[in-house]
């Protein structure tokens, strides 16, 4: 066995928080994340940095928030210069990245990864080169010499579509060819040092796959939130409400509460699929005898709402869409599972995790290592968080697999808003306040509305706190150099 602590650092695309028991949700079927969660710290309350895929990842992997990365909004291919953390280990450590990607030439081998396994194929508009169109996913060619065909026309051939994909069996699903690789590398580097992580596109839609009859979508266990429209926030959250309360999604007809059950039903059913992947993976880094010097990590790039204030989708503050799940399970902590209290933010993991492997820490990640805190040594206390949504450049929502009834016109509204660029500080007191120049402003307590559901941010008694809140989020700004504009608080 190595020396040196290995990583493996696993994670999902769209989970909330509220997916597993260890967060509340005694009626899910994830076994084996469940039983890990039994082993490891659980942070109550992680926050993505942005709620959207790339940005998000941004962070995940560079310990930079997503203006200084250079990912502020999806579709981008992140700067050849920002260096991941695969860049910030030293050379004695076999690392490799499985899955998928989002922050640019997907099918190519980059970023301080000595091994590479892709599984999308339709993000071919972020390639930097032309000559890599013709290149097509790890997953693609393996569905291929199982005797599949393509069936979907890009650029540079044929691909797997989405709604092909998912109807696949379990034993062909990209989590599971995931965790056949993972599975493969952890055996093959038991007796040196690595770094794996392990990007499963699951429960992202399509909201259909093997599992879907898991559970019965009319006795479904729903939150507070779930189909009630945001009345009282902002006019892009209305729009988007009214957007999807309307239309179909995936063959799901979301003008009813049982096409929206369906889907929910869907959504979660999925989630199993990563927890079977998750349960290989573990029970190979247990059978290598490498347990006690791996620090393992589950997480998600961000959440989603499915139906919660009867919208879909993330782009939102919300908590199912910015808060989710943080297991890590380390050397030195023990088996037994611990809580730790308070706020967590994503941008915290990569300084983290080099610490826990014993590797200095580069003085231009804007995180903050908190090894202390997963120890035990220290607590969150008095730490707030951020989160930003960048607006200008993001896609058309109504590109999604949507089928709505909304006007053009109230459409073309609702992408105009989407553009406005948004700020959240979440404080150690659990207050949200999230800023916008030019829509509704919001203010929610989350000790006494954990769901959101009071906007408080026109209260005449709450204005010296939103002042306050306020300037802890432009204080944020000039330390990390974001530029966005704020709006003028009475």
């Amino acid at each position: 066995m190595s020396q040196q602590p290995n990583i493996v650092f696993i994670f999902s695309d769209r989970q909330r928080f509220d997916t597993l028991s260890a967060y509340g949700n005694d009626w899910i079927r994830t076994p084996n994340l469940n039983a890990l969660a039994e082993e490891s710290v659980v942070v109550r309350n992680c926050y993505v940095t942005m709620p959207v895929c790339a940005p998000a990842r941004s962070s995940i992997m560079t310990g930079l928030y997503p203006h200084t990365a250079g990912v502020p909004i999806n579709r981008v291919a992140m700067p050849p210069d920002v260096k991941t953390v695969a860049q910030m280990l030293p050379d004695e450590y076999r690392t490799a990245y499985f899955g998928k990607w989002h922050l640019g030439d997907e099918v190519i081998r980059q970023r301080g990864f000595d091994e590479w396994a892709s599984v999308m194929d339709l993000l071919w508009a972020q390639y930097t080169k032309p000559e890599y169109l013709g290149q097509f996913s790890s997953y693609r060619e393996h569905l291929v010499e199982l005797g599949y065909k393509p069936d979907q026309e890009v650029p540079g051939g044929k691909i797997f579509s989405d709604e092909m994909r998912a109807g696949l069996p379990a034993a062909h699903q990209q989590s599971t060819f995931l965790a056949g690789l993972a599975e493969r590398f952890i055996e093959d580097n038991a007796d040196r040092p690595f770094a794996l992580y392990v990007s499963m596109l699951e429960p992202h839609p399509p909201f259909n796959g093997p599992y879907d009859d898991l559970y019965d979508p009319d006795t479904l266990p729903v939150d507070p939130t779930f189909l009630k429209p945001p009345d009282e926030g902002p006019l892009v959250n209305r729009l988007r409400s009214e957007y999807y309360m309307q239309g179909e999604f995936d063959g799901h007809d979301l003008s009813s509460e049982q096409g929206w059950r369906r889907l929910r039903a869907n959504y979660m059913a999925n989630i199993t699929l990563v927890d079977d992947a998750v349960g290989r993976i573990v029970k190979a880094i247990d059978d290598a005898g490498i347990a006690d010097n791996t620090v393992l990590v589950f997480t998600s790039e961000h959440g989603d709402l499915v139906g919660s204030h009867a919208m879909l989708e993330l782009r939102s503050f919300y908590e199912p869409v910015s808060r989710v799940p943080l297991l890590i399970r380390a050397p030195g902590m023990g088996r037994e599972q611990r809580f730790v209290d308070g706020n967590f933010s994503q941008i915290d993991l990569v300084p983290t995790l080099l610490d826990l492997v014993g590797q200095p820490i580069p003085p231009h990640l804007q995180g903050v290592n908190r090894s202390d805190v997963l120890a035990g040594n220290a607590t969150l206390e008095g730490n707030d968080i951020f989160i930003q949504h960048n607006g200008f450049g993001d896609r058309d929502l109504t590109s999604e697999e949507s089928r709505p009834t909304l006007s053009e016109e109230k459409a073309a509204e609702m992408n105009y808003m989407n553009n406005l660029p948004w700020r959240s500080v979440v404080t150690a007191d659990r207050w949200k306040l999230n800023l916008s120049p030019g829509d509704q402003c919001e203010l929610f307590d989350l000790n006494s509305d954990p769901f959101e559901m009071t906007n408080l941010y026109n209260d005449p008694a709450q204005r010296d706190r939103i002042r306050g809140m306020a300037a802890r989020i432009r204080v944020w700004q000039d330390d990390t150099g974001d530029t966005a504009r704020l709006p003028t608080v009475p």
